[in-house]
Parts: structure tokens; sequence; C-alpha cells
């Protein structure tokens, strides 16, 4: 009998993920607001800051092996008149987006703005209190945003109203170690709060969330604002028959139904397009906005005319340095001069310039002219027309060469006549001598 091996592919060793563990987050924050009974932000007095630390109970984040020294929250026995106002936001149905980022953000050189502000206040039924909601912004260096929607206690869980289990600044129910324990109702986030982009490029602006299963999405609204005007270009209602759209601009509502992403897609950029975008979340009631801001850059062109110059002497040439289709407006150029003998480029101060022009597609364009003469120029020399812009990584730089100025006519048949007479003597000396020589 006779047998055949089939080639077996090779087995692929599957890759381990590092496993999760729960930590706690603390964070130094600012509660702005006046006392949640008092609204005194939402009635338009002065809003009073106070110190305040948030403390992000049980998050899951990946161990990579870089865990061991963090320990669990332990809140201190102190003062809750004297210390800062301890917020412990626990999110058991509502995960936290960029743990990792947070919890190592010292150790990454990045700085965290944390401020805590009271939401909204909703009274329970007939109970002579009210169930205090908490909006928790945190802002990261690197351009992460993240707004956390916080639930107080229940009104169920105060038994009597009296100063033993009151918070003495905000007059909400406390815990026995002086803490506010609230839970994480609804979360949205932002990778970025600001990004640049070329023209005609495509670009995503990051928005996502996630809600407690006893919250909704009701809709969502992406705006475009710039130089004091703004306006809707994506709007979505749960239960509509779908989205409305400006062209060019693209949500996934499928994605936002099933996983939160929020995300705008902007395809085909152009310098319109810039400006500040406001993505807002809504539920039935609350709702969280990033503001992301869309920078439109594009670097110049530059081209020196003539390459290269040569001219007569007693004579005046211009350098023209083009820059063109550059965006935004705001272009630094400058001349500099090097000859052979130059250790460095020397800078030149007697260019001129043209206004800037703006372009059909919104970019700009400018001209710088250089004037030199065969009277103070020493050839050979190369001048350069050095263009920075925003961007431009480092500036650009474009020569022109300056030649030797060539003869004139005059010049050259004085030459030639010159060099003939040397000829003919030199000639005459050599033929003499040879006729004496032969002559002995």
């Amino acid at each position: 009998s006779t047998s055949s091996l089939l080639p077996t592919e090779p087995v692929q060793t599957p890759t381990l993920e590092p496993p999760f563990r729960r930590v706690d987050i603390t964070l130094d924050c600012s509660y702005v607001g006046g006392d949640v009974r008092g609204l005194q932000r939402a009635l338009g007095s002065s809003a009073s800051e106070h110190p305040a630390t948030l403390v992000l109970r049980g998050v899951s984040v990946r161990d990579d092996g870089n865990l061991d020294d963090v320990t669990e929250y332990k809140a201190s026995l102190e003062d809750p008149d004297s210390s800062p106002i301890v917020f412990e936001a626990s999110a058991p149905l509502v995960s936290i987006p960029h743990a990792e980022s947070l919890l190592h953000a010292d150790c990454d050189g990045e700085e965290v703005k944390c401020e805590i502000s009271p939401y909204s206040s909703q009274w329970a039924g007939e109970e002579p209190c009210r169930t205090s909601w908490f909006m928790a912004t945190l802002h990261l260096s690197g351009g992460i945003s993240i707004a956390l929607v916080l639930r107080g206690p229940h009104c169920g869980s105060l038994l009597e109203e009296h100063d033993g289990t009151l918070h003495p600044k905000l007059r909400i129910p406390m815990s026995k170690d002086g803490t506010l324990l609230t839970t994480v109702e609804f979360q949205s986030s932002s990778r970025n709060t600001s990004l640049r982009t070329h023209l005609g490029s495509s670009v995503t602006l990051d928005c996502r969330f996630a809600l407690a299963p006893n919250s909704s999405l009701s809709s969502l609204e992406w705006r475009r604002q710039h130089r004091g005007s703004g306006r809707s270009i994506f709007h979505y209602q749960v239960g509509s028959t779908g989205p409305s759209a400006q062209p060019k601009v693209h949500v996934d509502v499928e994605e936002l139904l099933q996983s939160g992403d929020a995300s705008l897609s902007l395809q085909g950029v152009s310098v319109g397009d810039e400006g500040t975008y406001v993505c807002l979340v809504s539920t039935l009631l609350h709702q969280a906005q990033h503001n992301i801001q869309l920078h439109v850059v594009e670097p110049p062109r530059v081209r020196v005319i003539p390459a290269v110059v040569s001219f007569e002497r007693d004579a005046t040439t211009t350098l023209t340095c083009n820059i063109a289709g550059y965006y935004p407006l705001d272009v630094s150029v400058s001349w500099t001069q090097k000859t052979p003998e130059d250790d460095v480029e020397i800078p030149l101060s007697n260019a001129r310039f043209s206004s800037h022009r703006e372009t059909q597609d919104g970019t700009y364009s400018i001209t710088s002219y250089l004037s030199i003469s065969s009277a103070t120029a020493q050839a050979p020399v190369t001048y350069s027309c050095h263009v920075s812009h925003v961007a431009l990584a480092e500036p650009i730089s474009v020569s022109a060469h300056l030649m030797a100025p060539e003869q004139t006519e005059s010049e050259r048949l004085v030459g030639t006549l010159i060099a003939t007479v040397i000829f003919i003597v030199v000639l005459f000396v050599v033929l003499r001598r040879r006729a004496g020589s032969s002559s002995k």
C-alpha cells in the first residue's frame, strides 16, 4: 500500500493577553460650584472652588507586571470640614475609558486636570431630599478627555437628615469615613482635543461613550464652531428614520448603537472645515460633550528665480522667491548670502515683499525680491531664501548662485590682442635663438 504525507500548517501559538487587575485610581481635583442644595452655579451666582479627590474604585486595567506598587485607597479620618472633598466613584456597570493612561500618568510625564462640578439635582417623590448628580471632567496633557456623570447617594439611604450624616460642605449623605459614595452612570471620552490635518486628507474625530443598563442613548449631535458662528453638521435622534448630515461627514450609526462609537469621519478636508468640533451625546437625563479643535495646515512650495545668475559689470539683477500654497497665513521669509570664505551665512535685510495673496482653495502666496549689484556682489556667492511655516518640521531653503561677471566685448578684444602680441613675441624670441644656434 502507498501513503502520501500532506503538508501541515505550522501550529500558531496564541498570543496571551496580559491579565487584568482591579485597582483604585486616585486623582487630585477641584470641586467647582456651590453646595448642591444651593445650586449656586445653576442660578448664576459666583462659583466657589474647593480642593477635591476623585477615587475611581476597582477599575479594571491590564496587569503588565508593574502594578506591585499600586495600593488600595484608604480613606483618612480627617475632619471633612477642613479636608478635600473626597468622591468615591464605583463603576460596576460602566467601564472607565483610558484607565491605563490615568493610572500611569505620573510615570508617563502626563498632567491630569480634574474638575468636579454639580450637574443636576432631582427630587425623589415626596421625600425631603434630592438625588445629587455630578460631572467629573478629566483632561490629560497628551490630549485625552474624559467626562464621567456621577450619581450621588440615593435619598432612601438617608434615614434622618442631621449633621452626623451630611457632608458639611455639600450637605448630602456621606459615608462613615467622611467620603461621598457615587456611581458612574454615564461616561464619554475622546482621544484628541486637537488635531492637525492637510488639505484633501481624511480625518476621524474620536468620540465614544458608555451607559449604565438603566439608561439609554437619546441623541447624538456634532456641531462645528468657527469665528463666532456654529452649525449642526450631524444629528441622529434614536428612533428616527435616519441621521441628518452635511456632505463629507459620516457617523456609523450601527457602531454608534452597538458599541457607543460616536466618532465623526470627515472626507476631503478643506480650509473651510477648520474649527472646533463639538460631540454632544445625550440621554433623557444627561448630556456630555467633547470639544476637538481641527487645524488645517498646508506647507508652502518655494522656488527661486533665476537659479544661476551671471551679469555684466555695473549691472543690477533681482532674485525672486515665490512662496505659494501655504495655510495658515503666518509665514516667515528671510534671505542670506554666503561666499566660499564665509564660515556662516550672513543675513540680508534689503529684501522687498509683495502683499499676501489668497487663492481659490483658501491657501496663500507671497513673493520676496532681493536686488543684487555687481558693484557690491563679489562672485562666487550663494543667495538663499529661507521659509518657515507651522506646517514645516524645519525651514525650507532654496538657493541661487552668482557666478563671476562675464567680460565685455571690448575687454575680450583687448585681452585677445594682448595674448596674440605676447605669443608673437615669444615665438620671435624662440625662432631667433634657434637661428643663432644653427649659424654657429
